[in-house]
């Protein structure tokens, strides 16, 4: 009876999709392998197979004859875990002994060439074997697992080729020129990983962990759902949880991007990484180590890294057409002048060599994904989380913004905007409507009872509990009586109300604002008029846009009145009572003229985000930030939306600058190698730094900054 088997190895050596792809074509290809997930952006292979038809060793065998090295916790032969083992420095991999190796051997060879000059051509020989060998290795064996058009084929080639002509220096030359420029790409390829890793580093390795009243000091995985944790000043936060005891600034910038320290008291939420301030906290964990806001990040920027965007999908498919026809142009350059003209046939066999050399896809492979990459980790680090290269790039193209309203464009919650008073003054007719509203649970009494606590009002006494008719009013016998905190409505009702009090009520709703009435009695003591406000960036936030040429719109399910009141105070169009099913409809509609993205809160909003283009979450809670659409703004800010899309058109530009400079580059050596100007070693070095810009401008992503 057949037995499948789980495996997980961390491979080193990969650093571009055509790594990633030469193994899972080599996997498929064994029996019994399956569910293959290969990750360059993790170095990582999973799969599942049959122990009955492959072994753990064959897997691991084939893996080493492509040129990478397995590693991990079930690796053959070795003794650390993925968790535990840092990958090699840079000098000291496989590639960069290849480098030392035909360094080296070109080197002696040039020696021998100086003292002994009749051994010369040995000497070259010798030399580009020494790197031929293992180059050819892994030619063979992604040709026979299901890569025959690798870049070592089209090398192996190159390189026995001109030992055939009798030119073995330029042979040596290009093998190692090959080696130095595999090398380069493995340090670019960390630098590129190095943004993940500043995310790892973030989470503190030990926590302060506090159980049966005594401290100890524990690894983070150690700590559970349930144990209370220490957080001392400038310490980080061990992992996601609330506060018990306490009331510090904590630092949120590592998760959320925001720059200014957030008050925290108990009840708060605290996120792993962050940074405690100035006093200790004692905290309850919420989430383990594995699980933790730190960790979904990291997980779901890698998985972003390895979703394809559009470009880059077209990319690979170019790219597999595009060899394989190099590969028969260069045969063409190579034969067809000497059979139909009579040319050298030594002379077009080097160009035709040189031709082969300068159609590497290496630099126009790794073009797209090394951009997509730096913009993902780069928008990353300042809360702007993108899940895939796909949603990346649509973001460029958009060309509306819909926005929800409440908690997208507005704060969510209601805050009193203005307090009209008819008898007393403001601070009294507050506290007399705090007091009333004290033990209720509405959005309008929280927020009557948060203003009056603000202000540090003291409340008068209430005798018994407060009466509450539902949609109408709430009552409660204070010491000067009774009092009544109630819609308008209901308050004619109970006493007639003065014209110009009507006049007032009616000017602050056509603001778009809830008008409460605070009666004493039957006399009208005042107006207490809230609103859920516009955040702080939105208006700022949507000019910007506008300038971006991207328009805006508002898509509400609140009345017109409140839709058209926030949205006059912000300069936006509105959309106003849509339900569920209309709104999706008013975004298919928007689609018609491009791309649409839709700006909402993750929960309510979710089939409209599912219908945009590209959704984005606001991050009021991080936990529905993470899960839900196609990105999401951790710092909560608008202003974000338009960050996003700057981000996108950065990187779209940057694509399109490495797909210029790989073809660009081609095209002007292939013209120079037909007209006989460029040799062998010059034809590899132009691959190898259209690789090496192509990389390095992808890198310049990394030190992006938003235009405000």
């Amino acid at each position: 009876m057949s037995s499948a088997k789980a495996l997980k190895l961390r491979i080193e050596g990969m650093d571009c999709g055509a790594c990633a792809v030469k193994i899972e074509n080599a996997m498929k290809r064994l029996p019994g392998v399956t569910d293959i997930n290969v990750s360059y952006g993790r170095e990582s292979l999973a799969l599942s197979f049959d122990e009955d038809r492959s072994s753990q060793h064959n897997i691991e065998a084939q893996i080493r004859a492509l040129g990478f090295t397995p590693v991990g916790e079930g690796a053959v032969g070795t003794r650390a875990s993925a968790a535990e083992r840092e990958s090699l420095p840079f000098w000291a991999g496989k590639k960069a002994k290849l480098v030392w190796m035909t360094g080296l051997a070109f080197a002696v060879a040039v020696g021998v060439a100086q003292f002994f000059p009749q051994w010369e051509r040995w000497a070259y020989s010798a030399a580009a074997f020494v790197g031929i060998i293992p180059v050819a290795r892994r030619a063979y064996a992604s040709a026979i697992t299901g890569t025959p058009f690798s870049i070592e084929t089209l090398m192996s080639v190159a390189a026995l080729g001109a030992l055939a002509i009798d030119a073995a220096e330029e042979a040596a030359v290009v093998i190692f020129l090959f080696a130095v420029g595999e090398l380069l790409e493995t340090v670019a390829a960390g630098r590129a990983r190095s943004a993940i890793k500043a995310l790892m580093d973030l989470a503190p390795r030990q926590a302060i962990r506090e159980r049966e009243g005594k401290l100890e000091t524990v690894p983070v995985e150690q700590l559970g759902v349930g144990d209370i944790a220490i957080v001392r000043p400038g310490d980080r936060v061990p992992s996601d949880g609330a506060v018990l005891e306490g009331i510090s600034e904590v630092n949120e910038a590592p998760i959320t991007g925001e720059s200014v320290p957030v008050a925290k008291e108990p009840g708060a939420n605290l996120y792993a990484g962050s940074i405690n301030g100035n006093a200790e906290l004692r905290m309850s964990i919420s989430r383990t180590a594995s699980d933790n806001t730190i960790a979904r990040i990291i997980h779901m920027v890698e998985e972003a890294q390895e979703s394809k965007a559009p470009l880059a999908r077209f990319i690979d498919r170019f790219s597999s057409v595009y060899t394989p026809v190099a590969m028969l142009v260069s045969w063409l350059i190579a034969i067809v002048p000497p059979l139909l003209f009579g040319a050298d046939w030594m002379t077009w066999i080097y160009r035709g060599l040189a031709t082969l050399l300068i159609a590497c896809p290496c630099a126009l492979v790794i073009s797209t994904p090394a951009a997509i990459a730096s913009g993902l980790a780069v928008g990353a680090r300042r809360g702007l989380l993108v899940k895939g290269g796909a949603a990346l790039e649509i973001l460029g193209k958009v060309k509306t913004v819909a926005f929800d309203k409440t908690g997208t464009l507005t704060e969510g919650h209601p805050r009193i905007v203005d307090i009209v008073v008819l008898n007393g003054t403001e601070d009294e007719v507050l506290a007399r409507a705090a007091a009333v509203e004290l033990k209720t649970s509405h959005p309008l009494g929280a927020a009557i009872v948060a203003a009056a606590e603000a202000r540090n009002l003291e409340l008068p006494q209430s005798f018994g509990g407060a009466l509450a008719i539902p949609g109408k009013a709430v009552t409660a016998r204070l010491k000067t009586g009774f009092v009544s905190v109630g819609s308008p409505r209901y308050a004619e009702e109970l006493a007639p109300i003065e014209e110009s009090v009507r006049r007032t009520i009616s000017a602050l709703e056509q603001e778009g604002k809830t008008v409460v009435v605070v009666l004493a009695g039957k006399q009208v003591d005042g107006l207490i008029a809230l609103r859920d406000e516009p955040r702080q960036d939105a208006a700022q936030a949507l000019k910007r846009l506008a300038g971006m040429g991207v328009k805006t719109v508002m898509l509400t399910g609140d009345n017109r009145r409140t839709g058209d009141a926030i949205g006059r105070l912000l300069g936006v169009g509105v959309q106003a009572e849509l339900l569920p099913e209309a709104k999706l409809a008013a975004i298919e509609a928007l689609k018609q003229d491009g791309h649409v993205a839709m700006v909402g809160d993750g929960i309510n909003d979710a089939p409209a985000l599912a219908t945009a283009s590209v959704g984005v979450a606001m991050g009021g809670g991080t936990d529905v930030a993470l899960e839900t659409a196609d990105a999401a703004l951790l710092q909560n800010r608008v202003a974000g939306i338009a960050d996003l899309i700057d981000l996108s058109r950065a990187t779209l530009g940057n694509i399109w600058q490495n797909i210029s400079l790989a073809l660009g580059l081609k095209a002007i050596f292939l013209v120079t190698t037909v007209l006989g100007v460029t040799t062998l070693w010059m034809a590899i070095l132009a691959d190898t730094g259209a690789t090496v810009l192509v990389t390095a401008n992808a890198l310049r992503l990394l030190r992006y900054r938003s235009r405000d």
